[in-house]
């Protein structure tokens, strides 16, 4: 990560803070929804305490519900055990200047029991972190980038929360996939946030319009997994709060509106010994060669996608996406540069990839690539071969399997599924089977909007 522009060392950070150039210190970690929680240090603190001896904070963090209720139910922490500490340990590699924050550093951190200072395991990035551990094992790493879809309002936020969230005011008033104008229109946000980006250590490739009335992608340089799980969460921080400070608001929902486009967050991943991608070999599929641990990893990839749905989709409205003829998959099938598969292989040689289309905007990135690693390394160890490569429109092939239709039946898939047990351990398994559940059980008992419009006067 040398020669990034924004990432810092303790050194560089102590020279800052001595010349007056930072005065805050950030330090977080995300949450179950992949939310960043933590705490803001006095950056003369952070230096002489936080970096070597970390901080703490409440376990029931990695139990409540959106509301920041404490959730009832869980093993890990409740009201029974107290709900007690956990010890926060920054990762030196993450520190790097929050641009969009004045005089502001940000750092991201672990986190460890307090008594046996092992790693968290229902925490997010512990869960990707003994997945890459994994793939260390077999003498491997992986690299990764996400694409991430947003709508922009020119509401603020209050603004937004005093609507109910309805009737807002996009950024766009047409279908901008790729339009320059309206891009330019939006630039005044989408340029703010790439400035930011680019100067907090988390390299920018481009932002363009998508197919929703204001709706846009950012794309970032790709990088290892863990780093970019980490550039994932920092940039959703960093656009959340430039929206906040011009007065605007986004949203990273996968399905905001009925009447428009989802929001993605496609995955594109490969695997690498060393400097080289093991990725492209002899094989042809196609217009491409591949070696056999292209195919093995698509192939578990493919197998365990069902059951381990949960992790790229969350929410109850994640599954509003998955609509034929949307630019969202609806069926499980793998092509080459084909946007109606839900797995797309791009790229030749080094550069060939593997992109999954399946994630909305309101993916955690930790645990997505962690169902990535745990599912394509188990296709490679039982070299498990994909399906046949498909050509045309997937989403007119019946004979396909689908993706789960809601939350509920992914919840089930994952409750029942032995691999996630072996894969994650038994305690994380039952962890976010209470965690969806929670989510699922809380849709079920709203009154919505919908149910108004359509009961109140004709039934």
């Amino acid at each position: 990560m040398a020669g990034i522009r924004g990432l810092l060392s303790i050194e560089e950070l102590k020279a800052r803070v001595e010349a007056d150039e930072i005065d805050t210190v950030v330090v977080g970690f995300t949450d179950l929804y992949g939310r960043l929680h933590g705490k803001r240090y006095d950056a003369d603190f952070y230096v002489d305490e936080v970096q070597s001896a970390g901080t703490h904070a409440c376990d029931y963090l990695l139990t409540v519900d959106m509301e920041m209720e404490p959730v009832r139910g869980y093993d890990y922490a409740n009201w029974e055990l107290g709900y007690g500490d956990f010890h926060m340990v920054p990762d030196p590699d993450t520190l790097r200047v929050a641009d969009w924050l004045p005089k502001t550093a940000i750092v991201l951190c672990d986190l460890e029991d307090d008594r046996l200072h092992d790693l968290v395991s229902v925490a997010p990035r512990s869960i990707l972190r003994r997945q890459l551990q994994r793939a260390n094992e077999m003498g491997l790493s992986a690299k990764a980038a996400s694409e991430l879809e947003y709508f922009i309002f020119t509401d603020s936020y209050r603004e937004a929360a005093g609507k109910a969230y309805a009737g807002l005011q996009p950024a766009g008033w047409y279908i901008e996939d790729y339009h320059l104008l309206q891009g330019t229109r939006e630039e005044p946000y989408n340029g703010a946030v790439r400035r930011h980006l680019s100067r907090s250590g988390v390299p920018v490739e481009n932002s363009k319009g998508e197919f929703g009335r204001g709706q846009h992608e950012m794309n970032i340089r790709y990088a290892e997994m863990l780093e970019m799980a980490d550039r994932h969460v920092l940039m959703k921080q960093c656009m959340k709060e430039t929206a906040e400070a011009l007065g605007m608001s986004i949203t990273f929902m996968a399905k905001p509106d009925a009447s428009e486009a989802g929001s993605s967050c496609h995955l594109h991943v490969s695997l690498w010994d060393g400097d080289h991608s093991v990725f492209p070999g002899k094989h042809r599929i196609g217009p491409i060669e591949t070696s056999d641990e292209f195919r093995w990893f698509l192939g578990g990839w493919m197998d365990k996608v069902a059951e381990l749905m949960v992790f790229y989709a969350p929410t109850v409205n994640s599954y509003k996406r998955y609509q034929d003829g949307s630019w969202a998959p609806t069926r499980i099938a793998w092509s080459y540069d084909n946007r109606t598969a839900g797995f797309r292989v791009v790229g030749k040689g080094q550069s060939l990839r593997i992109e999954n289309r399946m994630p909305g905007g309101d993916v955690n990135p930790y645990l997505a690539y962690a169902a990535t690693l745990a599912a394509g390394l188990d296709g490679i160890a039982k070299k498990i071969e994909p399906p046949e490569i498909f050509e045309g429109d997937v989403y007119s092939a019946n004979d396909l399997p689908r993706v789960p239709r809601s939350l509920r039946d992914a919840v089930a898939l994952f409750k029942n599924s032995e691999f996630a047990g072996e894969a994650f351990g038994k305690d994380v398994q039952q962890h976010y089977v209470h965690f969806f559940e929670t989510e699922q059980s809380a849709f079920e008992n709203a009154v919505t909007d919908w149910e108004r419009q359509r009961y109140f006067e004709r039934i």
